[in-house]
């Protein structure tokens, strides 16, 4: 038991049992049909209401961080988290006098240790604290550093959210500027969860133009709102392609939906993210455009709306 992430508790442990067979101290066996009854759904509603019912809690800054910075989408497969990543990238690229950490909310399917070529599990402070991975400069924290990386997290809505929370509350990050946050799809318990335990310094929402996921978006855009966060801007990627060979453009997904919902919610166009291979096989071997192709038009792309999101930031705190 010595040396328990501490994601989780000598309680946590006893109440749901480790994995048979598990090499690593955090993985967990949810409860499953035959050990759980509609308990855990009706300790979750209870839970909602309670939360709605005395309104937005109080918020507590993350210690060392001036400001946070969540990139979201309404729905998954947009390229939220390669949009999370590159920004993060260009925020530090920016300005090397500047901290920059990124972390990986998407307890189900974190996709930060690959993109970022991190392995590894965290170490410990003397605080008891996990201490980031660090790769190209920024401090980066997964649930994917936590448990195999096939291993699935079957986990109700109690779970996931104290799992947010310790990944918020419980890790060392040091002095940070920006702090970018990769937030999983839709409008649920994390975003929720997040939205009200920590001050947002503003919103990015990650959409394609086709119709299916602006629908989507908007109810993303609309969930920030309601929570008071400031949605800075839309980011519209996958926009166009454009053939290698002759250069001719189509517009797969679309064209313009993005800013035609910009439009509709009043909010602006931080920037265009094309369709491009290399985006994908960047991050799919964990060297980012940003980094690894930064004279590239997708690099250039990141970095405009790195910048964009700059302009919209408030001034942080001395």
């Amino acid at each position: 038991m010595d040396g328990l992430c501490p994601l989780f508790t000598r309680t946590r442990l006893n109440s749901v049992g480790a994995v048979r067979g598990a090499k690593r101290p955090w993985q967990y066996r949810c409860a499953g049909p035959e050990q759980s009854s509609s308990s855990g759904d009706e300790a979750l509603r209870d839970r909602r209401a309670r939360i709605l019912s005395r309104g937005l809690p109080k918020q507590k800054p993350i210690e060392g961080v001036k400001q946070v910075v969540v990139v979201a989408s309404g729905k998954g497969g947009v390229g939220k988290s390669t949009t999370a990543v590159n920004i993060a990238l260009a925020l530090a690229a920016n300005d090397s006098a500047k901290e920059v950490g990124l972390l990986d909310a998407d307890i189900y399917g974190p996709s930060i240790p690959k993109m970022m070529n991190l392995k590894g599990n965290p170490e410990l402070t003397p605080k008891n604290l996990m201490r980031p991975l660090k790769n190209y400069g920024i401090a980066c924290m997964s649930m994917g550093f936590l448990i195999e990386e096939t291993a699935p997290v079957v986990w109700r809505g109690l779970m996931v959210m104290s799992a947010v929370e310790k990944l918020l509350r419980q890790v060392d990050w040091g002095q940070l500027d920006y702090l970018v946050i990769d937030m999983p799809p839709g409008t649920g318990d994390v975003q929720l969860s997040v939205s009200q335990n920590i001050p947002i310094a503003g919103a990015v929402i990650v959409s394609t133009p086709q119709d299916v996921a602006l629908l989507d978006a908007h109810k993303g855009a609309e969930m920030f709102r309601k929570v008071h966060v400031p949605v800075l801007g839309l980011v519209q990627n996958m926009s166009v392609f454009q053939c290698p060979k002759c250069k001719h453009e189509t517009h797969i997904f679309g064209t313009d939906g993005v800013k035609d919902l910009a439009k509709t919610l009043g909010l602006d166009i931080l920037g265009d993210v094309p369709l491009h291979i290399n985006i994908r096989e960047t991050c799919d071997s964990g060297q980012p455009v940003v980094i690894s192709q930064p004279q590239s038009d997708a690099a250039k792309a990141y970095h405009k709306i790195a910048m964009e999101i700059l302009r919209r930031l408030p001034v942080p705190p001395a």
